[in-house]
């Protein structure tokens, strides 16, 4: 039987969208507001939903002690309360909240036990989610 589990996690970080392949002009019109040259920033939600077989044993799908402790390596400690822009991942990639979401399920791929299924949904705003399962 497979089951899911999901946790919420806060976030805070900032970002400009701008693509070094764009003009001032054109970030401007692509991006709107969020090009503005001192950039903003966000109170992320992020959601990790890992899905596989319940434990016989235990009677969960993953140890929430352990995936709390994944996500706080991996995603909370590198992004909280940094500029995304200064970040080795975004050096190359503009910031967008759908390149965080990737880059979140990413890091927690390569950290998670490989049987388990990952979506990672991140909330930039009440109004703007993205999500992210793979390929």
């Amino acid at each position: 039987m497979k089951a899911y589990l999901g946790r919420r996690y806060g976030l805070s970080a900032s970002h400009r969208l701008s693509s070094p392949g764009l003009t001032e002009a054109e970030n401007r019109a692509v991006y709107g507001k969020c090009a503005n040259p001192h950039g903003h920033g966000h109170n992320y939600v992020v959601e990790v939903v890992v899905g596989g077989a319940v434990d016989a044993v235990t009677g969960m799908v993953c140890d929430l002690v352990e995936l709390d402790a994944t996500v706080g390596r991996e995603v909370l400690e590198p992004f909280d309360h940094q500029n995304l822009n200064t970040l080795e991942p975004f050096l190359d990639r503009v910031p967008t909240t759908e390149n965080l979401c990737i880059e979140i399920a990413r890091r927690l791929r390569r950290a998670l036990r490989p049987e388990l299924s990952l979506r990672v949904r991140v909330e930039e705003t009440a109004n703007n989610f993205f999500e992210y399962a793979g390929e």
